[in-house]
């Protein structure tokens, strides 16, 4: 691959800080691509569908495409354009960015959050990555045929409390990652997306026609889709304004290093629309394609990883060809997290090149080895450390609560005053390519006042401060 490229467009239109010649993507559909990637993870196969189904079905549906059209693309608008106005990582780029905007330093903050955000989540997720990974084998090999529950939780019991083996697939998650990481963008990412993410596409539509033929189709998209308004209370809106802002992978670094790669004759407000549309078809799609075959086997949906490693492999042993489906499921959950997790590692790897002008190989096993001993300390926690805990909460449970309680809302938060209110007009307008007119309007007041007041709600609600 060569590290030289930049597009035409992104030398003539100046609009950019100056920078060293940075590669790009080739095209706005590998962008997208990376992007829907980044977004589609294991949240959307399992949380997404749950959620719905237990808010009110269609009312949540409806809610929730709200809070993506008045929180989650804006938001990300804004990190593409921050990305891309910088040309470097997340806290280089944000550093150029202040400097430009004569603000003061401590904006730079919101770069070394995406950054940290980012990271941390990283640690624990290539650990439950490799859940996906060690569970598409069991399936391919019969393990599931024939079990109930009770031996198909004592299954999922006994791979959390095994460090060895839960070390052996984090290693494994990892590896693949850095990997494809470690090959640059165009000759890594772009070649791993362009084949990732088609096959990703084809397996959840083979899994929803298979669950199509289980005669419960129509229960699955009643439970998906009925819209009940009784079941959609304040904490009902909260949830959908906190997933429509945490299903983009906004504010965790991945988003604005993608965007940093993209030329300046792409329009963010098109493509960001796209990526939400596609993002959120792809987690209704996996809702289709999971609750048929749970009602089918007179199963109850249950929520988080129990549906996933317990409701499903109890489907999948009962049912015809059951081995091969839930293979191909496994395959797909493991897709999905993968394609995350390469998002997730570029934006270390960035900083790492261009800070301290590392190679792509020794940033890789430089971050690989940091993010390897974080895991050991996340793999030990389920297990054997699972009484080491702080404040309550194991190293896992605290990784997952500073990133998703603090780090990511508080960066969005920072990231939508910054745009909205320290950043000249100008460059977003340069940017977002809408000069002044009406959507331009539109987008500002909503970064200005509807999207801190949202996030604000939605943190003070993580924290038990605030309940409806």
């Amino acid at each position: 691959m060569s590290q030289s490229y930049t597009s035409a467009a992104s030398a003539a239109s100046g609009s950019s800080l100056s920078s060293p010649a940075r590669v790009q993507w080739s095209t706005r559909m590998a962008f997208i691509l990376a992007a829907v990637g980044s977004a589609v993870g294991l949240g959307n196969i399992w949380k997404f569908p749950y959620i719905t189904g237990e808010h009110g079905g269609g009312a949540f549906v409806l809610v929730y495409l709200a809070c993506i059209l008045a929180i989650g693309i804006p938001v990300m608008m804004a990190e593409i354009a921050l990305g891309r106005r910088g040309r470097h990582n997340p806290a280089q780029g944000i550093a150029a960015l202040v400097r430009e905007a004569g603000a003061h330093p401590f904006w730079k903050i919101i770069g070394i959050m995406a950054l940290l955000s980012g990271f941390m989540i990283l640690m624990f997720y290539t650990v439950v990555a490799g859940w996906a990974f060690a569970y598409a084998p069991k399936a391919a090999t019969g393990s599931f045929v024939g079990e109930g529950g009770d031996a198909i939780g004592a299954m999922f019991g006994g791979m959390l409390a095994d460090p060895v083996g839960l070390t052996i697939w984090m290693t494994v998650v990892l590896g693949l990652t850095m990997a494809i990481v470690v090959r640059g963008l165009q000759g890594g990412l772009e070649k791993a997306i362009n084949l990732l993410m088609p096959g990703l596409l084809v397996l959840l539509l083979v899994m929803v026609g298979y669950a199509m033929g289980t005669g419960h189709f129509a229960e699955g998209v009643s439970f998906l889709f009925k819209a009940d308004f009784s079941k959609m209370t304040g904490t009902a809106f909260l949830v959908a304004l906190g997933h429509a802002f945490f299903t983009l992978s906004l504010a965790s670094g991945a988003i604005m290093t993608y965007g940093s790669y993209l030329p300046d004759n792409v329009s963010i407000g098109k493509t960001t629309l796209l990526i939400a549309i596609m993002d959120t078809v792809v987690a209704l799609a996996a809702g289709l394609a999971i609750f048929p075959l749970v009602f089918a086997n007179g199963l109850e949906p249950g929520a988080g990883p129990g549906l996933i490693f317990v409701t499903l492999p109890i489907a999948f042993g009962q049912m015809p060809f059951g081995s091969a489906f839930g293979t191909l499921f496994f395959l797909l959950l493991a897709i999905a997290a993968l394609t995350s997790a390469i998002s997730l590692l570029e934006p270390t790897i960035s900083w790492l090149t261009e800070k301290f002008q590392m190679t792509r190989i020794k940033a890789c096993l430089l971050a690989g080895g940091l993010l390897w001993l974080g895991g050991l300390g996340v793999v030990t926690s389920l297990n054997v450390g699972a009484e080491w805990t702080l404040f309550g909460k194991t190293f896992f449970d605290m990784l997952d609560y500073l990133t998703s309680s603090w780090l990511m809302p508080l960066g969005g938060l920072l990231m939508a005053i910054f745009s909205g209110w320290i950043l000249k007009k100008t460059v977003m307008q340069d940017e977002l390519g809408m000069g002044s007119g009406m959507l331009y309007q539109l987008w500002s007041f909503t970064m200005r006042y509807v999207t801190p007041l949202a996030i604000i709600i939605v943190f003070l609600h993580a924290l038990g401060i605030v309940n409806f």
